[in-house]
Parts: structure tokens; sequence; C-alpha cells
């Protein structure tokens, strides 16, 4: 080995250590969330359309792979999405017929993109991946505005895309 490629892994050995730090930070923030909304549907009585759309949201966020198999930048929101969970399900007490509302407009979206990928068994591109995401923004939007989306989402832009 010579000096410079020596040189070149000292440099990038402290960059490596912060990418290393920032994924352990981000891992416990979203395994905190997780937790709270894993006993949140547990805690959750008498709002059994919630609860189940909850727990099957939970499945899909969370896999056992969840830090390999969820791309970078919705990593960085997953516990966001989890909070999510958590305060919908605060919030359905005040107002079940607006939850009710809110999830017979968001299955049909749902819908559309697990039938396609069901017929693709299981492939999926980047298209798809972005319809995936702009879901869990728009399950924020409709449930929770107050965690607020990185970007604008509706049925419409769900649509287009």
């Amino acid at each position: 080995m010579d000096i410079s490629s020596s040189h070149r892994i000292e440099e990038r050995r402290g960059r490596l250590t912060l990418i290393a730090n920032e994924v352990a930070r981000l891992a416990g923030t979203t395994l905190l969330e997780f937790g709270a909304a894993t006993r949140k549907i547990k805690k959750t009585k008498n709002a059994l359309d919630a609860k189940a759309y909850c727990i099957q949201q939970l499945q899909r966020l969370m896999p056992k792979n969840f830090m390999a198999a969820t791309p970078w930048p919705q990593l960085e929101h997953c516990a966001c999405y989890l909070k999510a969970i958590t305060l919908r399900l605060d919030k359905y007490r005040a107002d079940p017929t607006r939850d009710a509302q809110r999830l017979t407009e968001m299955k049909p979206q749902e819908q559309r993109y697990w039938c396609l990928v069901a017929e693709r068994k299981g492939a999926q591109d980047a298209r798809m991946l972005e319809f995936r995401w702009l879901l869990e923004e728009l399950r924020v939007s409709f449930f929770t505005q107050d965690l607020r989306t990185p970007q604008p989402v509706s049925i419409k832009r769900l649509e287009k895309a």
C-alpha cells in the first residue's frame, strides 16, 4: 500500500464514523417511536378499524430488516411515520367520524398500490417506491397534520404519480 492510499483510508475513516453514528442515532429514534406506537396500539380499545389499519401500517414500516429494506431518505422520516400512528390513535377519540372518513379516502390508494405489487410479484421500480412513500406522507397529512410532511401531498398528487 502506498502513502496516498493510506492517507485516503485515514481521511475516510472519520467520515465512516460519522455515518455510523448517524445510522445508530436514527435506528435508536425509530425504535423508540416503534415502541410507543406498539404500546398505543395495544392500549387502544373501541377503534377496531383504525387499530387494524395501524397494525398493518406498523408491519409494513417495520419489517425485521427495516434498516436495510428502507431507503435512506425514508428511513430519516420513519420515526415521524411511527409517531403519526401514536398521534392518530390519540386523536381518534376526539373525532372518530373524521378518522373513518380519512380512512375511506386512503384505502383505495393503498389497495391500488398493493395490487400492483402483487401483480408484479413484489418487483418494484422507482416510480412504485415513490408512490409507496407518498402513501406514508399522505397518511401523516390526513391523520396528523401537525407533524407536517416534507413535501406537499394529496390524493391528486398520488394519482399523478
